[in-house]
């Protein structure tokens, strides 16, 4: 198989649409692990990957303008979850970077994003003949970490819009899926904020990570 490094110029979207109840309100990847901000590591982490970032979030996107992103709100109504930060992504690509067939997504409160992410997820994406790749970790899927086809975004939003399907993994049902597993020990590079004790745990995980 031809080995590919990072992909042919992917964007990456970091969706950041969440709500955060379970610490308070507010914005989860705004809070600090380390000294640095949850989002500051995943945009680390991504930025040699992608060509080029988006931020999905809705409300005033004033609050993000010290990361210099492009800030995507929902184009969708009633804020249906991370598909639609994952359909305004991909309108967005046809729009203004219409050479490009895939964006990868990614939970914007995962701090500890593998490295490899872009370039395993392409090579499963050719070596299955897939039509759609998303991560796992310790036999947990998780498929907001994915590879979409731009060419895919009507069929997404018809799923949307018409059928009201919120659930990535009904809507990713429909196709030829790869699953990409990394090994969550001894850090899973997937670990994700939802309460104030994951953000003690992501401190402790962050000496593992390097700091």
């Amino acid at each position: 198989m031809t080995q590919i490094v990072n992909g042919p110029g992917t964007p990456g979207v970091l969706l950041a649409g969440g709500l955060a109840r379970r610490m308070g309100g507010g914005d989860k990847p705004m809070r600090q692990i380390g000294g640095r901000s949850i989002l500051a590591r995943a945009i680390g982490r991504l930025a040699p990957q992608c060509d080029g970032l988006l931020l999905s979030a809705n409300g005033d996107p004033a609050r993000f303008k010290d990361f210099g992103l492009p800030v995507l709100a929902d184009t969708a109504e009633n804020r249906p979850g991370p598909l639609a930060g994952i359909l305004a992504a991909l309108d967005w690509a046809a729009a203004n970077r219409p050479e490009v067939s895939w964006v990868l997504s990614v939970a914007a409160d995962c701090p500890f994003l593998p490295r490899d992410l872009v370039s395993r997820l392409y090579q499963a994406l050719l070596g299955e003949n897939a039509q759609l790749a998303v991560a796992a970790s310790g036999g947990q899927s998780h498929p907001v970490i994915g590879l979409w086809s731009v060419g895919l975004r009507d069929e997404l939003r018809h799923a949307l819009v018409v059928e009201d399907i919120r659930k990535i993994d009904r809507w990713t049902a429909r196709y030829k899926l790869a699953t990409v597993s990394w090994p969550a020990e001894p850090l899973d590079p997937f670990f994700n904020a939802n309460t104030m004790d994951d953000i003690a745990a992501a401190e402790r995980l962050a000496e593992l990570d390097g700091g």
